[in-house]
């Protein structure tokens, strides 16, 4: 511990160096995990509000809900036996205003869940999004699908899909809409041991999710340029101690020849690897965090702690393994290695 602390304070410079480099890879990584983390929210939070349990689907659909028509007979056998169980579906379409003005929404119905909001026929509940926007409770809405106006009778939070506000109506409505009495998707809890369905395919959530086309090619690019950012950080640490090392073999012979143990010389690597990597993350997360709260509404940015956590660790696995790959080279040095080098400075 004496010997990191001795180098680290002889050599400020380069340690100062590498832990700004460290700083600028972890920062980017969190702010890149928090856009890819609020862009999933914005793109699905609807179906990842879900707790626990298995989505069906019909087989036919191919793994597009869009397509998807689950027989009357097979929701209502489902439904009886699975407590908590409920059918729902989604939709992409348009509100229009009493000035014609066009909203993009996601409409949403569901036959009675706790999960979706109870709407009356007629109402219409949207994501709290869209009254940032200006749209107030009782604004009058229309929509060329259906002959009635719509109300809104209130907002809910975190009811976003496909990048777009979820507005939630009745059944009814959906039906007029859509000129079909059949939901797309079944949803059973996961306390209610579900089970195969004739003529349905069954998802989890996450694998539902990457049914979504735009929601996994999204994750995917975004999920490759964090980890490529752990990896350059493992190797700069790699790099960092190899360069060093090679410049100290004749110190760490010396030290050899005076009884100090490889091990420590391996301890005295790593304790200078976590103080660099715990004040570069220690500083990364915490103007990350502040950049989530300024950030502009938006944006969006969402960095759960789990996910935090999640980097943080391993971002010092990949640090213990940078340092410890670049440290063979002590296995290496030997005190005549030492004496060797002093003879050719002479």
């Amino acid at each position: 511990m004496n010997l990191a602390w001795k180098e680290m304070k002889k050599s400020n410079t380069k340690f100062v160096i590498l832990g700004s480099i460290v700083f600028l890879i972890s920062l980017l990584t969190f702010i890149i995990s928090g856009l890819a983390n609020g862009l999933s929210q914005d793109n699905a939070a609807l179906i990842k509000n879900l707790p626990d349990g298995t989505i069906y689907m019909e087989t036919a659909a191919e793994e597009t809900h869009a397509l998807s028509a689950i027989d009357t007979d097979t929701e209502k056998q489902v439904l009886m036996e699975n407590d908590g169980a409920f059918a729902f579906s989604i939709q992409m379409g348009f509100l229009l205003n009493e000035q014609d003005g066009q909203q993009s929404v996601a409409f949403a119905t569901s036959t009675g869940s706790a999960e979706f909001p109870d709407v009356a026929k007629g109402d219409i509940i949207l994501d709290r999004s869209l009254e940032e926007d200006g749209i107030k409770q009782g604004d009058i809405f229309n929509n060329s699908q259906l002959e009635d106006e719509f109300t809104v009778a209130g907002f809910t939070d975190g009811a976003k899909y496909s990048h777009a506000a979820v507005a939630f109506i009745h059944p009814d409505d959906y039906a007029d809409m859509y000129r079909t009495e059949q939901m797309q998707m079944l949803f059973v809890p996961e306390t209610a041991q579900p089970r195969t369905v004739s003529g349905l395919q069954s998802f989890s959530t996450e694998e539902f999710l990457n049914t979504l086309p735009s929601y996994s090619a999204e994750q995917l690019s975004l999920s490759m340029i964090v980890w490529f950012l752990v990896v350059i950080s493992g190797m700069l640490f790699a790099i960092f101690f190899y360069m060093m090392n090679i410049q100290k073999l004749g110190l760490y012979g010396i030290l050899k020849a005076i009884g100090v143990k490889t091990g420590a010389l391996f301890r005295m690597i790593w304790t200078q690897m976590l103080v660099i990597t715990a004040i570069a993350l220690i500083l990364s997360i915490a103007i990350s965090q502040l950049f989530g709260r300024v950030a502009p509404s938006d944006m969006p940015f969402h960095l759960p702690v789990d996910a935090t956590l999640q980097l943080t660790a391993v971002f010092f696995i990949i640090g213990f393994f940078g340092a410890t790959l670049s440290g063979l080279q002590i296995r290496k040095a030997t005190p005549l290695q030492a004496i060797q080098q002093g003879e050719e400075s002479a």
